[in-house]
């Protein structure tokens, strides 16, 4: 496909279609995002899947280095892992929920700190008593 065309169809369907950024359902009742992507006939691609993982680490890590610089920046690579699964997973308000857990990361407290993550992987336990976190 040539460039011109390329340009002329993509400015096309923009000004048809809109642009979402969240998924919604269109006149169809088709779920849809972005650009008229249909989700439940096409959903995505195994890239397209992979390129949104590494963007969504990327703001993770941002968010980290920008929420609590003084402990993300000071952990070795695997350290740094665990909370970007745990940004990942609860979302950066969600993890800056577990003030005691990172103060006891920050502080290099590294079994309180295992007891305090210890909570999210296993609630249940918590309220048994195991696992308790000062």
């Amino acid at each position: 496909m040539e460039a011109k065309l390329l340009e002329r169809i993509k400015e096309q369907l923009v000004r048809h279609e809109g642009l979402r950024l969240k998924p919604y359902r269109c006149t169809a009742g088709k779920l849809t995002i972005g650009i008229g992507r249909n989700l439940d006939d096409r959903g995505i691609s195994q890239k397209e899947a992979y390129a949104m993982l590494e963007r969504d680490i990327q703001d993770c890590e941002q968010w980290l280095i920008d929420e609590i610089p003084e402990v993300y920046t000071k952990l070795d690579e695997v350290r740094q892992s665990v909370l970007l699964n745990m940004c990942f997973n609860l979302g950066i308000k969600g993890l800056l929920g577990f003030n005691n857990t990172l103060a006891f990361i920050g502080a290099g407290d590294w079994e309180i700190s295992d007891r305090c993550r210890d909570r999210l992987s296993h609630p249940g336990q918590d309220q048994a008593g195991r696992h308790r976190c000062p």
